[in-house]
């Protein structure tokens, strides 16, 4: 038995670790804060936990929206693979795009296609265009998975610093020569996770005569992009003209409309790329239980699911940023997504250092009992989702006060 797992262990792909796999003492942020958690609750039992590292609707999918996938799932007919989606799904999306964001034209058939969620379509697209040698440009911080596969490829990933001085957009015009000669693929993610930072039409603008400029194809990660409030009205890259001849966008249901588990989203715009995408998903999977489907074009008829579910958070954000503004975190609350980002303290007078976002949020949840997400990817700060678990807008407030006690007194150092 030994030989044998000895032999497993040798056969593990270099771009996995090789035979290191599975051995190092590093340990991911979010078993850290997992593991914080648990000790956090036994050592002080009795005291709930205020959890806002969750990154996940706290809502289910509307009542309606579930009754469609039990009707569905009940038809002979939807037993079937799907492979490349239905085209009902398809013109409805084609349909939202135009009533949401904008954009006029698209062609289900050609320009649409579903997918088994965005991250799919983020991790499949590279496989179509990355080369050993080739870049994929990203942003930090981000969604890993966005580098992974380009690393998987052998490709090389160049990472774009997200700074509150450029409004959480990336400085295109910091990349060297080389870097856009080699580049592929830029991935853009506007609403942005975790900085809750919102796209501008001139930035768009600015990235169409990039990616044209330097033969660049652009993927714009757009999960969030409905859940906008303020004024702020929802922004797809597809609604700058000439987006539709350098990329595609990815538009999700699982935050806009509570969908997370269903798994199910589109890809849009360009009909090259679209295409190659649905190549690489033909070789990956045979598409998503069509009853979903069908569910999510009720969805996609019904744009007020998102518009009650944004207006939630956008009360929710002003509670939480006038929470810790009033115990001094430097804070404004963001237009868009259901995360909050926050710089993290360098200490606290009289208790402890942090040299990093990591510590700090190892400290609320240890010592506080309150859970974040830490990024130390372009400075230290961490991240407060507000899809806590709350019955309404009295327990919204009450949790918020609750945060608030905990937090008071606290003398920041910054």
């Amino acid at each position: 038995m030994l030989v044998l797992q000895d032999y497993i262990q040798k056969s593990f792909a270099d771009r996995i670790g090789g035979d290191k796999f599975g051995k190092g003492n590093e340990v991911y942020k979010f078993e850290k804060i997992k593991r914080a958690k648990a000790q956090a609750l036994k050592e002080k039992p009795g005291i709930p936990i205020i959890d806002m590292g969750l990154g996940e609707p706290d809502w289910m999918a509307d009542k309606e929206v579930v009754n469609v996938l039990s009707t569905e799932a009940a038809k002979r007919e939807n037993r079937f693979y799907s492979d490349n989606g239905s085209f009902e799904f398809k013109e409805a999306a084609a349909a939202y795009m135009e009533r949401i964001y904008g954009v006029k034209g698209l062609d289900p058939t050609t320009e649409i296609n579903h997918c088994i969620g965005s991250k799919p379509a983020l991790a499949q697209i590279p496989a179509v265009f990355i080369n050993p040698g080739d870049i994929t440009l990203m942003t930090v911080p981000g969604y890993p998975v966005i580098g992974t596969h380009t690393q998987w490829l052998g490709g090389e990933v160049v990472k774009m610093p997200l700074l509150e001085e450029n409004g959480y957009l990336p400085d295109l015009n910091a990349l060297s020569d080389e870097v856009k000669k080699r580049a592929k693929l830029l991935y853009l993610n506007y609403p942005n996770n975790p900085t809750g930072a919102v796209a501008t039409r001139a930035f768009y603008e600015e990235v169409v005569r990039f990616a044209k400029e330097n033969e660049i194809i652009v993927v714009s990660d757009e999960a969030y992009a409905a859940l906008t409030f303020d004024g702020e009205p929802p922004l797809s890259f597809l609604s700058v003209p000439g987006a539709k001849d350098v990329g595609v966008a990815i538009q999700s249901l699982s935050k806009a409309f509570n969908m997370t588990g269903w798994r199910l989203g589109f890809v849009a715009g360009n009909e090259l790329v679209l295409k190659a995408f649905s190549y690489a998903k033909d070789n990956h999977d045979s598409g998503q239980f069509l009853a979903i489907q069908k569910a999510g074009v009720y969805c996609l008829n019904h744009p007020e699911i998102t518009e009650a579910t944004a207006a939630k958070y956008s009360r929710r954000h002003g509670l939480l940023a006038e929470a810790l503004g009033s115990v001094g975190f430097k804070v404004q609350k963001p237009k868009a997504t259901f995360y909050l980002y926050a710089q993290a303290p360098k200490g606290i007078e009289d208790g402890p250092r942090f040299d990093s976002a990591e510590d700090f949020s190892q400290y609320l949840i240890t010592e506080k009992l309150i859970s974040t997400v830490p990024w130390d990817d372009a400075g230290a700060y961490v991240r407060f989702s507000v899809t806590f678990e709350a019955d309404g807008e009295e327990e919204e407030r009450a949790l918020i006060d609750e945060l608030k006690s905990r937090l008071h007194g606290l003398r920041y150092i910054w």
